[in-house]
């Protein structure tokens, strides 16, 4: 599950590493992006007046993967996981709170660029950064 800055730079194209793991692992993999992070492309989108490049760019990214909607579920685990987090002294914005229980609620690896994410590595499934190089076999 890609986090919206991830997003951002696959859309963009702008790093290598993250070019070459789409080449070599993606095309046969799944991707997939929170419903949370497809509203944080569009408020970037508005933000920016949308402007007609960027919404064609972020229509064609959001057309090639699968948008996951926010369920009860996942809700249930954002309680669960927020807790936990604030029990431990971790504090994420609420966005990448609601990101992380996603992922961990549906059993996806996120995949971000975010060092947010590796205060609470431990609470979640997985974590990957795709903008390392050598980050992958």
């Amino acid at each position: 599950m890609l986090d919206t800055n991830m997003a951002s730079h696959v859309m963009r194209g702008d790093i290598k590493a993250v070019r070459d793991h789409l080449d070599k692992d993606a095309l046969g993999g799944e991707i997939a992006l929170s419903v949370i992070s497809q509203a944080e492309l569009f408020y970037g989108l508005a933000r920016r007046g949308h402007p007609a490049a960027l919404g064609k760019l972020i229509s064609a990214f959001l057309g090639g993967v699968d948008v996951m909607p926010w369920t009860p579920a996942v809700a249930w685990c954002y309680g669960d996981l927020r807790a936990l987090c604030e029990a431990d002294g971790v504090n994420l914005t609420t966005s990448d709170m609601m990101m992380a229980a996603h992922a961990k609620a549906v059993g996806a690896v996120i995949v971000a660029p975010d060092e947010a994410f590796q205060h609470i590595k431990r609470h979640l499934v997985g974590l990957d950064d795709w903008t390392l190089r050598g980050n992958f076999p």
